[in-house]
């Protein structure tokens, strides 16, 4: 698996990535949501690049263009709740796509264990596809890898891209054994560890919690 971390380039992504993480800063419940959709637009772009493009005529109202037009078939899938505003920021760039959503969640059995569970797929047929699998905190990378498996009931991708805005070493080096060679993560930010409770340290905390309020968890 190729793992490309956004943040070893010097761009305006390192600063919403920064906001994101500011515990002053994240008490704007809008503004973590937006600077989250921008990151998603921002990695939409780089992952376009990618693509493999065809030349294509398009008439304009003087005569006609020469165009290099992209030609992937993609598929944007999301684990849900708190991939949904890094969704909609993939969606804002690649509008064309077709669309996936999987739930994910942590089903506890004490304070400290859980088990990554499945409850939900709704997909589109992906084979042949340029599938792009988004997730704000790839913390473990169970959760990433669970929904790779659900997806792949409904066909057999092209490609396969991992997106995260922030990423804990662990985790990269557990999916680089579980998923295809082939496989492209691309994160915003790669942070060294995770704690006890298998959160991103330094990370951000709960993407879910800070995106649409607090949760009860099931303990």
């Amino acid at each position: 698996m190729k793992v490309i971390n956004l943040s070893e380039q010097t761009s305006i992504l390192n600063r919403y990535v920064a906001e994101i993480r500011d515990v002053e800063i994240q008490k704007d419940r809008l503004r973590f949501r937006h600077n989250i959709e921008r990151i998603g637009e921002i990695m939409a772009y780089e992952i376009s690049k990618t693509f493999d493009y065809s030349p294509t005529e398009i008439t304009t109202p003087l005569d006609v263009s020469h165009d290099l037009l992209d030609q992937d078939h993609v598929v944007l899938a999301t684990i849900l709740r708190a991939g949904l505003p890094l969704h909609h920021g993939f969606t804002e760039y690649l509008d064309r796509a077709d669309n996936a959503f999987v739930s994910a969640f942590r089903k506890y059995k004490d304070r400290l264990n859980f088990e990554v569970m499945i409850e939900y797929l709704a997909s589109p047929n992906i084979d042949g596809s340029t599938l792009i699998i988004t997730d704000p905190m790839l913390a473990t990378g169970s959760s990433m890898e669970l929904a790779y498996r659900a997806l792949l009931t409904k066909g057999t991708p092209a490609k396969v891209h991992l997106a995260a805005v922030i990423s804990s070493q662990p985790a990269i080096d557990y999916l680089q054994g579980v998923m295809p060679e082939d496989t492209v993560c691309w994160t915003a930010a790669l942070d060294p560890a995770i704690d006890e409770h298998s959160y991103i340290v330094p990370g951000l905390g709960d993407a879910g919690d800070l995106a649409f309020g607090e949760k009860e968890d099931e303990i």
